[in-house]
């Protein structure tokens, strides 16, 4: 049952939100023995159900079929702490700046891990008056390519977006880069810190 809310998910979020079989019940419209039954495997809620129960424990209905509530502890807003999506249906490229759940095209999008460049990805960057320029020395036919590229500080990000054909270069204002990242449509996502080079 991995793909449907199961009892022992409402059983914990209802003990975490400090809420009684009664008062969930009492929400949602349904008998306390009936909120038991769900909790016990002897039933299951009504598929009309999952809005109103993940409103009454104020999570999305994605997180509660899931099982994996998001706690997002990134309240400062700290851009450092970003993430970036792509679904592999589109290429619509999304960027969070903490935990989310993500989907796009039915597909629930994992965060990506960005890794150092290698040989096949390498990247340079100069430093002319108050920009980077950077550019990758990487193909850019329209079966691999750099989709896009991202300049990251404390509070701002620059994202450019690339394509096909073109060139694989981008100028970001320098004003408190810490990370650039790039992502390459067969490779994956990567990153490095100016001040390293």
């Amino acid at each position: 049952m991995n793909q449907y809310v199961t009892g022992a998910v409402i059983k914990e979020l209802r003990e975490k939100n400090k809420m009684t079989q009664l008062q969930l019940s009492q929400k949602l419209g349904v008998s306390d023995k009936t909120v038991s039954k769900w909790e016990t495997g002897k039933g299951y809620p009504d598929i009309t159900l999952l809005e109103p129960i993940a409103g009454a424990f104020r999570i999305s209905v994605t997180e509660l079929i899931s099982g994996n509530t998001i706690h997002n502890e990134n309240v400062s807003s700290n851009m450092q702490r970003s993430k970036f999506y792509v679904c592999p249906i589109c290429g619509n490229v999304i960027h969070s700046m903490g935990e989310a759940a993500i989907h796009c095209h039915g597909i629930a999008l994992l965060p990506l891990e960005a890794e150092n460049p290698d040989e096949s990805h390498r990247i340079s960057v100069e430093r002319i008056e108050d920009e980077y320029y950077v550019r990758i020395d990487h193909s850019m036919t329209k079966d691999h390519y750099i989709s896009f590229m991202a300049a990251v500080s404390s509070n701002n990000i620059q994202m450019v977006k690339l394509y096909p054909e073109g060139n694989a270069e981008a100028r970001f204002k320098i004003r408190g880069v810490k990370k650039i990242y790039f992502y390459c449509n067969r490779d994956g996502l990567f990153s490095i810190s100016p001040a390293s080079l």
